[in-house]
């Protein structure tokens, strides 16, 4: 990605923290995403990606900090605006998360509805809906219910979902999760391709570090709360830092 430091970042967190009870899950963390990369967060199971993931979509509030995307603090942003501005990010939930009394297409076409500034669209619905299923290899899918498929095909439809908004960041919660290794795989060559394709940026949340090696530009250690180690997957991998060993261990 060469030097990031003089780029202005399309995503960043600032200093987000949230604790529940006594429990302080987040405690200040930090990260930016810069156009056209894929940065991975690893952490443990409990370590706050899911939170710090449903603080930034706007499913919970932080109890501090800042988020920004394209430089704007969504934390103070009117709701209009802030839904307007969610049509920049494509979210592919973890387990997929389809609707199973929905068809392929009517999945396909719920963010479309739901999305004031997609009005305009209306008529073209059948197209986007068309092109998103078939950059997945899933158009012939389009009238099947989640139920026929397999679940490697639910999570490709899943992703055509998040794509169909034409989204600049994708934000990615396991996505390999659930999956055996030869589907992992593909999902993960799938990832690599809508990059390529639509020129997206990347936030992908895993504890697959297989996932990590291939997908990652850089990777972020989430630790005791904050952003511990950052660096690219080789630079981490040879760290002698005990806490960030364990994850590479095999």
């Amino acid at each position: 990605m060469g030097n990031l430091k003089n780029i202005e970042p399309i995503l960043e967190i600032e200093n987000l923290s949230k604790s529940f009870g006594e429990n302080a899950v987040l405690n200040g963390f930090n990260l930016k995403l810069y156009a056209g990369e894929n940065l991975v967060v690893m952490g443990k199971s409990g370590s706050g990606k899911s939170v710090m993931i449903k603080c930034l979509v706007g499913l919970m509030r932080a109890d501090s900090g800042c988020i920004k995307i394209k430089g704007q603090d969504i934390t103070s942003l009117e709701h209009e605006k802030l839904d307007i501005l969610r049509t920049e990010i494509g979210f592919l939930f973890q387990g997929s998360a389809l609707y199973d009394s929905m068809t392929v297409r009517e999945n396909l076409e719920f963010p479309l509805r739901r999305h004031k500034k997609m009005k305009k669209i209306k008529g073209h619905t059948e197209n986007l809906v068309r092109e998103a299923l078939r950059n997945v290899g899933l158009e012939h899918t389009i009238d099947l219910m989640p139920s026929e498929l397999s679940g490697g095909m639910q999570r490709r439809v899943a992703l055509a979902r998040a794509l169909i908004l034409k989204p600049g960041i994708i934000l990615y919660d396991e996505p390999t999760t659930g999956l055996d290794p030869i589907t992992s795989k593909e999902i993960i060559e799938l990832m690599r391709k809508v990059q390529e394709t639509y020129h997206t940026s990347s936030l992908i949340i895993t504890h697959d570090v297989d996932c990590a090696r291939v997908i990652s530009n850089r990777m972020i250690l989430l630790i005791d709360g904050i952003n511990y180690a950052e660096g690219t997957f080789e630079e981490l991998s040879n760290l002698k830092d005990p806490k960030v060993q364990a994850f590479f261990k095999n």
